[in-house]
């Protein structure tokens, strides 16, 4: 379990500048890792957060995406599902090494390390305010906007 300030990091992003967490200060941040575009667990999560994106707009809120994938494959990702926000590469893992997501799998008997689907909520100081790990697809991004509607919204 993380808690206090989030890791602060630098990492490409899909729109070919390089994105620091920090710089979003001021702003809620749904930081979420997972383990590949084009996948059809990633791509469901993905599309999920796209037709929410403005509901987490209005509430003061940036989703960044981070997986091991390129930067040019999530650019085809961003363009095949039309995804309104960012997505990082993390290629060499260190980021999600320090958010503890790399771990090892089990799929289908075969053991094989990957990321391991988990979102962070960080709020408008830069704190850890909410971790989920082994994330379940199906509702979701709904949970996730419900819990900063409740918590995190300035009134």
């Amino acid at each position: 379990m993380l808690h206090g300030q989030a890791p602060d990091f630098t990492l490409p992003a899909s729109n070919g500048d390089s994105v620091t967490l920090s710089q979003f200060r001021g702003k809620n941040v749904i930081l979420y890792f997972y383990p590949k575009d084009m996948t059809p667990g990633c791509t469901t999560q993905a599309c999920d957060f796209r037709d929410t994106h403005s509901s987490f707009e209005e509430a003061n809120t940036v989703i960044l995406g981070i997986s091991r994938d390129s930067v040019a494959r999530h650019t085809k990702f961003i363009e095949k599902y039309d995804l309104p926000f960012l997505l990082l590469s993390d290629e060499d893992g260190k980021v999600c090494g320090m958010y503890g997501v790399y771990k090892e799998k089990n799929m289908f008997g075969k053991k094989a390390m990957g990321i391991e689907r988990s979102t962070f909520v960080i709020n408008e100081e830069g704190i850890i305010v909410k971790e989920e790990r082994k994330v379940k697809v199906k509702d979701h991004v709904e949970q996730a906007l419900e819990f900063i509607k409740q918590n995190l919204e300035s009134n």
